[in-house]
């Protein structure tokens, strides 16, 4: 293919169609339709719903039915989204992808270090697709902030507020990813092998920092009990990330590497590393569920969500993917990869909905049972998602294909590269 080149870099030069009209593309743009629908669904409910009006405000103002009508005017309410449950799909998907894109640099910063070949032959693919998977966890916490509304993070900063934060997170993190690719795709090796540290540091620090985040954002962690008593929350979200993280890894060298030099080393080792955070991953789910608040154990270990807990991720993340990798046989790594993804992402549901599902309580006169919504119940609060929700993570998918693929088509990076 014919080439140009700006500041040492190749650039394909990759006619429309091939850019935007080829397969994966089409499919790319087939689930970010059902984004598009799930967003103007969930905009239409916040913002386009039947509120109360003047006339029935004066009638009857103590109207029940008229308090929840105003609640939907004045804070909306999107199936789950709520003010009493902002918890909700919309961040359980921007974990799963966060914590997935970062984890997928982090592994190959940290094989830069080390310096496993075959991983920095494939580098740039692997990059690309952890960043890919950024850009979709941000889009769909866009999409749950209000795109309209984002301006003002910019022209009236709160440089106090947790979502602010993300702001110089972001500009940080994401500049730096986009220089290490850079180094890779013309070939200065040393270079990047040197920036590999600091980027293993940042990856750290954007689990800690999102963690940090969230709980100021919502400002109710003191109140459930699931994520404050969890030990070592922190490395707990870098060490399951990491078990999704190898699960894309093997999926993604499987679709474009299996017929490139290397594989089965790079297979091989990709087995041996999910193996070994499998182990990690397990000791957390033990230790953590003996020492948190025992109404939340109790609900996700044996009450209403202790079939999605063992049928679906101990299943799904763990049991399954340790009995397909325990014999060294290479045939076995692609459905364990399916597995972990499936169930990495089940984990962190039930992580965001258990958070949910006990009413909160009361520690220090505040808690967020004051409100009439918690007096509705007594040992379980749990809302199912929408379903213009569910269409914009199915989108993000779409969003994080479309990445991968137009770099791709630019830039060759699923090309086999020298170690210089």
């Amino acid at each position: 293919m014919e080439k140009f080149t700006i500041a040492g870099l190749e650039i394909n030069k990759a006619s429309f169609k091939d850019m935007f009209l080829n397969k994966i593309m089409l499919l790319s743009y087939v689930l970010i339709a059902f984004a598009i629908y799930g967003i103007y669904e969930i905009y239409e409910l916040r913002y386009f719903t039947k509120v109360a009006s003047t006339h029935s405000m004066s009638l009857d103002p103590f109207n029940p039915e008229l308090k929840e009508a105003l609640k939907s005017a004045i804070f909306g309410n999107v199936g789950e989204v709520s003010r009493e449950v902002p918890w909700t799909l919309f961040i359980s998907n921007y974990m799963y992808m966060i914590y997935t894109g970062s984890g997928i640099i982090f592994l190959v910063a940290l094989a830069e270090l080390l310096n496993f070949k075959i991983v920095e032959k494939l580098a740039a693919s692997f990059m690309v697709a952890g960043l890919a998977m950024v850009f979709a966890g941000l889009f769909t916490i866009a999409t749950d902030l209000n795109m309209l509304n984002m301006k003002w993070m910019f022209l009236d900063p709160n440089t106090n507020a947790g979502m602010w934060l993300m702001l110089p997170l972001y500009l940080t993190y994401i500049p730096f990813v986009l220089f290490e690719i850079y180094l890779i795709l013309t070939n200065k090796r040393e270079l990047a092998r040197k920036l590999a540290f600091p980027i293993l540091i940042l990856s750290i620090g954007v689990d800690l920092v999102e963690y940090y985040i969230q709980a100021k954002l919502f400002s109710m962690n003191t109140a459930r009990h699931l994520w404050t008593e969890f030990p070592g929350l922190m490395w707990y979200f870098i060490i399951s990330a990491f078990v999704s993280s190898l699960g894309v890894m093997g999926i993604l060298s499987y679709l474009v590497h299996r017929n490139k030099k290397g594989y089965k080393e790079l297979m091989s080792l990709i087995r041996k590393s999910m193996l070994f955070f499998l182990y990690l991953l397990a000791i957390y789910e033990v230790v953590g569920y003996l020492v948190i608040d025992k109404d939340w154990a109790f609900i996700i270990l044996f009450g209403e969500f202790r079939v999605l807990f063992f049928g679906g991720y101990i299943l799904f993340a763990l049991v399954l993917p340790f009995l397909l990798l325990v014999k060294p046989d290479r045939s076995y790594i692609i459905p364990a990869s399916i597995s972990v993804i499936i169930g990495g992402y089940i984990g962190r549901y039930l992580f965001v909905y258990g958070g949910n599902a006990n009413p909160l309580t009361n520690r220090f006169g505040v808690g967020y049972e004051k409100y009439d919504f918690y007096s509705l119940t007594t040992n379980f609060n749990y809302v199912s998602p929408h379903l213009g929700e569910i269409f914009i993570v199915v989108g993000s998918v779409g969003v994080a294909i479309f990445i991968f693929k137009l770099v791709d088509t630019l830039f060759s990076i699923t090309k086999q590269r020298d170690v210089h």
